[in-house]
Formats: C-alpha cells, sequence, structure tokens
C-alpha cells in the first residue's frame, strides 16, 4: 500500500481519525475554535471545505435542499424538516483566500494535519501551491470530473475520492483517472448518502467490497449517520480512516449539525476509536508474556490420587488432573502413561518427567 499523509504512510494497523469542519463552521473564528476541539481530542486531522458558491452555482439556480435540524421540545430532542436555496447553505461556509492562510496556519501552530475539498482547479493550486496542503478531496458530486480529478493527481498529493451515491463503475474510473497520472497515493471513502444518514443507506459491507476491488488503498468511512455506533461498526469491519462531522452547536439550523459532535462527544469518539484500536489487537495469535504465566493457573497437570512406590507404573487409575498446570499437561499423557517412577512419591504431589526410569 503505498498510502502517505501529513510524510507519514498510512495502513490498517493504525485508524486515521479526521474530524469535518468544513460544513459546520461559521467563520473563521468558529473555524479556529473547531480546530481547538480536534487538537484537544487527539484526532489525526482537520478538513475542511475550499468553496466559493457564487462560482459554483450557475446564476438564476434556485436548487432546493432539504436536510433536518434539531429542536428542543418539551425537553426531547426532534428532527425538523426544512428546505432552503443550496447556495444560501454554502454561503454560510466561505472564507476568504486570506482566512485560508491565518487558518492553515493556526492548524500548523496547532500541530493538526489540515487537509480540504476543493472544486476548481486554482482553488487546488491555491491548496497544494500556497497553503502546502498535501491531500485534496473530490466530493462525492464530483466523481465524473475525470479532468478535474486528472489535474488533481498530476499535483503528486495524496488523492481521497469521495464515492456517495456514486456506482461501482465511476468508482473505478477515478481510480484509473488517478492512475494513469502516475499517482498511486489514493484514498477512497464510503460515505452514504442523506443529512443524516438513514439506517437502511449506511450499508456497511461496502467497506469490504471496496477492500477487496481495491487492495492497494486505504478504504475509509465518511459518517452522517447520528452518534459514532456506525463509526466502531466500521472501522470493526476494515476501515483504515473514520471522517466523523463536528460542531459547535447541534442545535444549529443549518445542514449537518444535528448528527454532527459537540466537544464533549468528540472527545468520546476518539477515545472510543483509539480503544477499539488496541481491542483489535493483530491477526497474529500471539501470547504475551504475562498471560503465559497467568494462564498455568488455570489449567490443569498430572498429580498422584495415592501414595506410589519406586518402579510403579503411572495409570490412569492413580493420577487426576488439577490446578495449577506446571507440571505434565493432559496434552502430554501419551508420553508419560504406563512409565516407572525412579522413586516414592506420596498422594497429592505433581508428577514431572525427572520422575520417570530412562527406558
Amino acid at each position: 500500500m503505498k498510502v502517505k499523509l501529513n510524510n507519514k504512510k498510512i495502513d490498517y494497523s493504525n485508524i486515521h481519525i479526521v474530524l469535518e469542519a468544513g460544513p459546520t463552521h461559521n467563520g473563521l473564528k468558529s473555524a479556529k475554535r473547531l480546530v481547538d476541539i480536534a487538537v484537544k481530542s487527539g484526532a489525526d486531522s482537520i478538513k475542511f471545505q475550499v468553496m466559493y458558491p457564487e462560482r459554483l452555482i450557475a446564476k438564476e439556480s434556485n436548487i432546493p435542499f432539504k436536510y433536518k435540524y434539531l429542536r428542543s421540545i418539551e425537553g426531547k430532542e426532534v428532527l425538523v424538516e426544512k428546505e432552503e436555496p443550496l447556495i444560501d447553505i454554502l454561503n454560510r461556509r466561505v472564507l476568504t483566500k486570506e482566512e485560508w492562510i491565518d487558518l492553515k496556519l493556526y492548524c500548523d501552530k496547532k500541530n493538526i494535519h489540515f487537509f480540504s475539498t476543493a472544486f476548481y482547479e486554482d482553488e487546488v493550486d491555491f491548496l497544494v501551491d500556497q497553503l502546502n496542503v498535501d491531500s485534496i478531496k473530490i466530493a462525492s458530486a464530483d466523481i465524473d470530473q475525470i479532468d478535474f480529478i486528472k489535474y488533481c493527481a498530476r499535483k503528486r498529493i495524496n488523492i481521497q475520492i469521495d464515492t456517495g451515491s456514486s456506482d461501482i463503475h465511476e468508482i473505478e474510473r477515478a481510480i484509473i483517472a488517478i492512475e494513469e497520472e502516475g499517482n498511486e497515493n489514493i484514498i477512497i471513502h464510503h460515505c452514504p448518502t442523506g443529512y443524516p444518514a438513514r439506517i437502511e443507506s449506511i450499508d456497511l459491507r461496502m467497506i469490504s467490497t471496496l477492500k477487496k476491488l481495491f487492495p492497494n488503498y486505504l478504504i475509509a468511512f465518511s459518517d452522517h449517520s447520528v452518534g459514532w455506533e456506525m463509526d466502531i461498526a466500521a472501522v470493526s469491519i476494515g476501515a483504515g480512516m473514520i471522517e466523523k462531522t463536528i460542531t459547535e452547536n447541534r442545535f444549529y439550523i443549518s445542514c449537518e449539525h444535528s448528527f454532527s459532535l459537540e466537544e464533549e462527544d468528540v472527545f468520546k469518539f476518539v477515545k472510543s476509536i483509539r480503544e477499539l484500536e488496541i481491542a483489535l489487537g493483530n491477526n497474529r495469535r500471539t501470547i504475551p508474556k504475562s498471560l503465559k504465566v497467568s494462564r498455568k493457573n488455570g489449567r490443569r497437570s498430572a498429580y498422584l490420587k495415592k501414595g506410589c512406590s519406586k518402579g510403579s507404573k503411572i495409570t490412569l487409575n492413580n493420577i487426576e488432573f488439577k490446578r495449577p498446570g506446571i507440571g505434565l499437561s493432559p496434552s502430554k499423557l501419551k508420553y508419560f502413561l504406563n512409565k516407572k517412577l525412579n522413586k516414592n512419591k506420596d498422594m497429592g504431589e505433581i508428577i514431572t518427567f525427572n520422575d520417570f526410569i530412562d527406558e
């Protein structure tokens, strides 16, 4: 696997945790506060979205967008559906170039890895050539923008592909386009659609499918579900990167806040992933020294049921297996059954190979 991010090779042995702040910040100050949360949580990366809606969305178009936001009604959290023009939603997350420079420097100072989604070639130039960003994420809606994907690939940086609602053919075509530019530093995201994602659309088994189809690249899970149960499940079945959206306030009336994590839960989320990472261990069955010592107390070895004189044979009638297992185990029975004792031994004594006559 040739995946490299933040000057480090990454694979499935260490889960890379990305906190998404692109759709949930409300300006530079808000973005920096989200960076602070990410840093304190111990996440590996924070992601943003460099976009200019007036450029991305055609004039006179009024693309309606439905999402759900949270309200508290009689002490209960209730999801309320809202529809508004997509351009209005996107305009809430716009920063100037000067602000992006400021934010990237802030991330560098705080020692957290920064990367971003981009939508146009000059945005990629800005991110890579001016901000020294080493990874660009391709939005799921742009998976058919092959020329743009190739342009990103030629920057010789890590390319992250968000697959969203794309089919396998579209994913393969995008990956081939990157490979054709001589770039094999690729991460493929399984990203269920919906704000929040519906349980029946999450399809976690797709992670295993993508791992089989693209064994040379890291498979990630970009989560749009509430809580982090699906992230735990995704890591358990093989995701090597988790991307989760964070917010300052889940009740903010805008897209993606309702299923995002607030500060306290961000810490719990990262801790849960790190603990799971440890618990998963490795796929080789190894016995640590501490366990080798303690397991003897729970296993059994041969002890005499009655006293036996020198020359007596060891049979099933005069031994029994008891704890601790510091002597001859049941698995060695065939090696000492019917062997003769070289000394007198009392009832209850443990038996060892040193107790037998050499024959």
